[in-house]
Order: C-alpha cells, then sequence, then structure tokens
C-alpha cells in the first residue's frame, strides 16, 4: 500500500467534523432528555457517597463528577461538557494544529462522558461507534500541540491500519447476523420491501423507492448482501485497485442509504472509515495532481499483467458467486431479473465455521505487515539518537495496535438493556460460537477491565426485519375535557399523513426514534413513556421541545391537558393511482390497539407506574447556580433555543466548510503561504522518510568528494584560460599600439 499521509489527514478532518455534529445534536435536547425536568434526569446516575473523586471517576468514568467543584448542577455540567466538545471539534476543522492527540482524547472523554449518564437515549450503535472510533483517533493523529510539527510518523501505517480493521468487523457483522438471524424476510430476499417505510425516519427519497417493482428490491437485497460479506475481504488485498473497488462499493451502498434514511452521523462515519482503504495516489488523482512517486518506480509489464489478471479473477469470482449463490436469472419476457436464496442456513453456518479464525488470521497477518514494515522504516532512519527515538515510538504504537486488534476479537458484553435496545449487536468472534471458544482467556479478562471506556464495540445492523404487517407508530391524544381529542404531532416522526418525510442526517432526534422502538412492544419495555406522559402533562416546556422546536405548533402551548393517551396504528406508504398520478396524502394507516391508557395528574395508575419504575423525584429541588461559568452556560442556551437542530448543525458545517475552502484558495494564490506549505510537507517527508542506508550514504559521500574534485579542476583550468586570454589581450595592444605610432611618424 502506498503512502497514507493524505487520507490519514482527511480522516482527521472528517472525525473532527463528526464530533461536532455529535455534540450539537446532543446539546440542544439535554434540557428535554436529561434536564432537572427531563424524561430521565442525569442527576439520578451520579450517586455522591462521599469517595474520593478518583474512586468515583473508576467507578463511573464521566467527567460531570466535577459538576459540584465548579458549583454546576448535573444538567448545566452536560451543557458545558457538549459546548466544550462543539468548541474544541470547530477548532480541529478550522486549524489543522487542533487535530492533536490531546485534543481527541478531550473529545472523546467528553463524549463517554455524556455517555455514561445517556442511559437509553445515548444507548445506539452510532454512539458505540463514534467513541471507539474516537479512541482510535488518539492513536492515529499526530501530537502536534507537543512537538510543534505535523511530520509523519513511521507507525502511522499501522495505527491507520485499526481504522481499516474497524471498518471490516462494522461490515462483515452487519451483513452476517442478517441470516444468522433467519429472519424470514433476509432469506426470502424481500427486506427491503418493507425497509423503506418500516425504517425509524424515511426521507421523501424512500417513497419514491418504496414504489419500484419487486424484482428490483430483491436484487437490492443480493447486492448488500454481497457489499456486506465477500467484500470486506479486500480490504486486506495486496492489490491497490481491489481496495478501491471496495472502497467505492462501500461508499454507494452508504449514499443510497443516507438518501432513503435519516440514520444521523452513522453512514457518514462509516464512509470515513472507508477512507482507510485509500492512499496518497488515488488523492492525487481526485486532485488532479501528478503523483511524483509514481513516476519514480514503475513496475515490469509481465508484473502489471500478473496484477490485471489477478484482478479480473477476483471480480469474476465474485460475479460467479453471486450468479450461484442467489440464482440470477434474466427474464427476458418481464424485462427483469429474478433472485432466490440458493443455500440454506446449514450451508452459511458452515461457511462461517470455515471463514472466522481464517478472518483473524488474516488480521494478524495484515497487521504484522503493516509493522514490520513500520519497523523497518523506523531501523532505516538517519542518526543513531533519532533512530532509538523512532524505535521507542514504534514500539508502544505496535504495542498499543496489537492490544486493540486483540481486545476486538471479544468486544461485546454488553448489558442486557441495550442488547434489547440495539437488538442487533454481536461480538465478532461470536459469529460462530465455536470461534470465539477458542480465544485466549486472557483476552476476555483486557477486555473486561476497559469495557467500560467503550474502546471496542460490537455491530451488527438491521438483524431482523420489523413492520412486516404494517409499520407500528404510536400516537399520544391530548383532552382538555376528556371529550374532545386533539393528536400530538411530532416534528419528525411519522404522525400525520400528509406531512412530508424529513431530511435530518446529521441530526438524531433521541425521543423520535426512541417512540419508534416503543411501539414494537407494549409501553412496559419502554419506562420512559411512562416520564414522557408525566411531563406532558405538567407542561414542562423543554420536554415539549423535544416534540416542537416551535412551541406555538404544539396544541397545548397556552394550558397543559388535563387528559393523555396512546393508541397504535399501523402505517403504510401510499401507492401510485392507477393512472400513475401521485397521491395527495405520503402516509395510510389503521387503528390497531390502545398504547397507554387514560391518564391525568394524581390518576392511580400513572402514579403507580411511577413509583414502579422509581421516575418521581423524591429528592428537594435544587438552588440554581448564579456563577458567572453557570450564567454563561445558560446564555448560550437562550441564543440557540428555538433553532431547528437540524439548520444549527448545517450551517456551523457548512460556515466551517467555506472557511477552509477559502483558506485553501487563498493558500494556492498566495505564493509566500504556498512555499511555506511546500516547506513543511518537505519537512514531514525528511522526518518521517529519512531513510538511507550507510552504503548509500558513502555512495553520497564520495560522489559529493569527486564533484568537488571535478570543480576544482574547472577552476584551475578556468584560471588559465583567463590568463591566457589576458595576455593575448595585452600583445593585441601593444602591437596597435606600435602601428599607430608609426602612423603620426
Amino acid at each position: 500500500m502506498g503512502e497514507i499521509i493524505k487520507p490519514r489527514r482527511i480522516f482527521l478532518w472528517c472525525m473532527a467534523a463528526i464530533y461536532m455534529a455529535a455534540f450539537v445534536s446532543v446539546y440542544v435536547q439535554i434540557p428535554g432528555l436529561y434536564g432537572n425536568d427531563g424524561l430521565l434526569p442525569a442527576r439520578w446516575q451520579l450517586r455522591y457517597t462521599g469517595k474520593p473523586l478518583l474512586d468515583q471517576m473508576l467507578s463511573s468514568p464521566t467527567l460531570l463528577w466535577l459538576g459540584p467543584r465548579l458549583g454546576l448542577d448535573t444538567q448545566t455540567t452536560m451543557e458545558l461538557l457538549c459546548l466544550v466538545g462543539a468548541l474544541l471539534s470547530l477548532a480541529a476543522v478550522l486549524m489543522e494544529a487542533f487535530r492533536d492527540s490531546l485534543v481527541f482524547f478531550c473529545l472523546w472523554a467528553l463524549y463517554l462522558s455524556l455517555y455514561q449518564v445517556g442511559q437509553v437515549f445515548l444507548y445506539f450503535q452510532w454512539d458505540n461507534l463514534l467513541l471507539e472510533t474516537g479512541f482510535l483517533c488518539i492513536l492515529v493523529a499526530p501530537l502536534t500541540l507537543i512537538r510543534g510539527s505535523r511530520a509523519v510518523r513511521e507507525h502511522d501505517r499501522v495505527t491507520f491500519w485499526l481504522i481499516r480493521w474497524l471498518l471490516f468487523r462494522l461490515m462483515f457483522a452487519s451483513g452476517v447476523v442478517k441470516l444468522t438471524s433467519r429472519c424470514p424476510t433476509w432469506w426470502g430476499l424481500t427486506a427491503v420491501t418493507y425497509h423503506y417505510e418500516t425504517q425509524c425516519i424515511p426521507t421523501p427519497l424512500a417513497w419514491f423507492a418504496h414504489q419500484l417493482p419487486v424484482w428490483w428490491q430483491k436484487l437490492s437485497v443480493v447486492g448488500t448482501f454481497v457489499i456486506e460479506i465477500p467484500v470486506p475481504f479486500l480490504f486486506f488485498s495486496p492489490l491497490r485497485r481491489l481496495r478501491l473497488g471496495a472502497f467505492y462499493m462501500q461508499v454507494l451502498l452508504q449514499v443510497l442509504i443516507i438518501m432513503s434514511g435519516n440514520y444521523n452521523f452513522f453512514n457518514l462515519l462509516t464512509m470515513v472509515l472507508c477512507l482507510s482503504l485509500l492512499d496518497d495516489q488515488h488523492v492525487n488523482f481526485w486532485l488532479r495532481k501528478t503523483d511524483e512517486s509514481n513516476n519514480e518506480n514503475r513496475d515490469s509489464r509481465w508484473l502489471s499483467w500478473l496484477c490485471y489478471l489477478l484482478e479480473l479473477l477476483v471480480w469474476s469470482l465474485l460475479i460467479c458467486g453471486t450468479i450461484l449463490c442467489f440464482d440470477l436469472q434474466v427474464d427476458t419476457t418481464k424485462k427483469s431479473i429474478s433472485s432466490r436464496t440458493a443455500f440454506t442456513y446449514h450451508q452459511f453456518n458452515s461457511f462461517l465455521k470455515s471463514v472466522t479464525i481464517p478472518c483473524v488470521w488474516i488480521g494478524v497477518l495484515s497487521l504484522t505487515w503493516e509493522m514490520v514494515t513500520s519497523m523497518f522504516r523506523c531501523a532505516c532512519v538517519s542518526g543513531f539518537w533519532k533512530r532509538f527515538g523512532r524505535m521507542m515510538q514504534w514500539t508502544v504504537f505496535a504495542a498499543a495496535s496489537a492490544a486493540m486488534f486483540a481486545v476486538s476479537l471479544v468486544g461485546g458484553g454488553e448489558s442486557r438493556i441495550k442488547q434489547k435496545l440495539e437488538k442487533l449487536k454481536v461480538p465478532f468472534t461470536y459469529i460462530e460460537f465455536d470461534s470465539n471458544a477458542r480465544l485466549w482467556p486472557g483476552v476476555r479478562q483486557a477486555y473486561e477491565a476497559v469495557d467500560r471506556y467503550q474502546l471496542v464495540n460490537s455491530y451488527g445492523l438491521f438483524r431482523r426485519m420489523t413492520g412486516v404487517g404494517g409499520r407500528p407508530e404510536v400516537v399520544i391524544e391530548g383532552s382538555s375535557d376528556g371529550v374532545a381529542w386533539t393528536e400530538i404531532e411530532f416534528m419528525y416522526k411519522p404522525g400525520n399523513l400528509s406531512a412530508s418525510p424529513p431530511v435530518l442526517t446529521p441530526h438524531q432526534p433521541r425521543l423520535d426514534w426512541q417512540m419508534w422502538f416503543a411501539a414494537l412492544g407494549p409501553h412496559t419495555q419502554a419506562p420512559w413513556f411512562t416520564s414522557l406522559m408525566h411531563r406532558l402533562l405538567q407542561g414542562k416546556r423543554d420536554v415539549i421541545e423535544l416534540i416542537q422546536t416551535d412551541v406555538s405548533k404544539y396544541p397545548f402551548q397556552q394550558q397543559p391537558p388535563a387528559f393523555l393517551r396512546a393508541h397504535r396504528y399501523r402505517y403504510w406508504f401510499t401507492e401510485l393511482k392507477a393512472d400513475g398520478s401521485y397521491p395527495q396524502r405520503w402516509w395510510r394507516r389503521v387503528y390497531d390497539e390502545e398504547f397507554y391508557p387514560v391518564v391525568h395528574l394524581g390518576s392511580s395508575f400513572l402514579e403507580g407506574m411511577l413509583n414502579q419504575y422509581g421516575l418521581k423525584d423524591k429528592s428537594s429541588p435544587r438552588r440554581i447556580s448564579n456563577t458567572t461559568l453557570a450564567q454563561a452556560v445558560r446564555w448560550v442556551r437562550s441564543q440557540v433555543r428555538g433553532v431547528p437542530a437540524p439548520a444549527l448543525i448545517w450551517t456551523l458545517l457548512a460556515c466551517s466548510a467555506t472557511f477552509c475552502l477559502l483558506r485553501g484558495l487563498h493558500a494556492k494564490n498566495n505564493p509566500t503561504e504556498r512555499s511555506s506549505s511546500s516547506a513543511e510537507k518537505t519537512s514531514d517527508h525528511t522526518d518521517g522518510a529519512d531513510v538511507c542506508s550507510s552504503d548509500h550514504l558513502e555512495e553520497k559521500h564520495e560522489t559529493e568528494e569527486e564533484d568537488e574534485e571535478d570543480g576544482a579542476n574547472t577552476e584551475d583550468e578556468a584560471e588559465k584560460s583567463e590568463k591566457n586570454n589576458i595576455g593575448e589581450d595585452e600583445d593585441e595592444d601593444e602591437e596597435n599600439d606600435e602601428k599607430l605610432d608609426e602612423r603620426f611618424k
């Protein structure tokens, strides 16, 4: 694999942007979710037992323990952490000096602090993925603030390899769990026919995708299986074009998901992980720059032809395997392609048994290769002390990479509640149970030691397709007299049949997402729903803003409802009319059953549920802090209140990208800045690639001495020739003087 300097820098920039979007998205929802009058107040998760601060941090690693020492309550401390994280990530987006290992450590610690008290609203796979990727950024990013330079390090290829391994685990597990779940829709290749209308928050394009013919939907499932199961093995291919092909296939899948569904920053983060498959040569191709390294060494013709043949063989096997495994046949009469699953569950399980351990060994060999090549680069650095320092750095980062790789094979001992919510996660080696049993016990012990820090996690998306009989949706209704009922419409989730699906990426409305999970079962499986009904009856503004940012659109903004109830409906996308015209509504629905009975403040049922789930706040209300810091945090909140979260996030991203673009264009047109940047790049390359052996040094000195001798000889000859020329000029002058004298005489 070629140099990875530019993909690494692009990766760090993108990670800073995703961190910023994640912090801002959580920040706008803190009062309603975790505030003192929120659904699940975060202060309930912090038990101040009088232990030293260090013991509290070890038992529950969150910076919220520092709140009382700053004179802040838990809600204000959470908002402060979000603001600090957003500002740090914004600085990292705008200035490369802040894309530093220490800055990424701070971002990871800040988001982990929120995760620890986030409860059900932060237990999503993308939150785990952001924490794991964020921790890897600490290893990938340079120590700019300490070293004062962004010099390339020899071990960068080793740490950047961990990003590729994470991408492999994510995609391969996501494809495998769809089949190991024995879900009939995945095995019947009909999952996508339900997916577009049953996903949490679809986009407007999902309606149009839902209208596509069934044979195309089944072919989409086949493509998903191919991209998620066999293609990830190409991530570790020594052939560069195979890796690039895998890159574009992964990006294509993520772009299609983004266009049809609102999955916050998850798919964007997956695309950022795909940057680990690129090298400088391909980035230069994007930028239309000539690649100097490509012109220095040209492969021999027979070797390049051999690579072409191997690549052709791999793609041919992939296509043939797809045709055989899914029995693809072209139907010319219907102008379609038929498909079906041509293998059984037991055959697939046997395939997993035969491939899981080889997957691990592929990772071991690939990581070992990166370690050996990086060690060789360190050993070839000129200068004893510089070589010693580079070898020490390599030792530390190679050991850290090996430890992260080993622990990732276990990653997945999450709690029961998390498994219930995320529904889809399996540890990598648990893909096949016998393979997990062969792991060294020390690896499991290491995982248990770091589990609370979310360094590694398990993944797997859409294990089972829900809503096959119609999309279940909970609709809350309020009334002032118990006779006339008014539906309470959410901003984002389906409710109003005529409302267009929104476009929210990269924002995630946490309450709307949990409403989707709550509709899949009884209300007893979602205790927070009782808290939601209670807060709406109390008329808490912070909770109301989770439903409608513009409170004027809330039907009970003047006075809270006296009664509340909830019903479950079944929703479907509308279909095209017989004449091919579009319908007036996006959705159609049918009443299903009662989800939550009629309640009012003080009702026995509501009080009983609050006591059963421990949702009644028995502690006395805390006095609002009036410190300067608390007032500053509240002032920021007052400035953004009422602003839609997607608009706020996209404004920050657009302004940041515009600033970076303008600065790049200014540097390109400014020769002084361009020369300084080129000098910095050359220093980076010389620091990271000052690789030459002693023989090369001796040859260099010999050639320099020969050049000096040749230069001395030429100088002597030049002096002699100048003297001869001067003598000749003097003789000519004497002859001319004699001739003039004779004429005068």
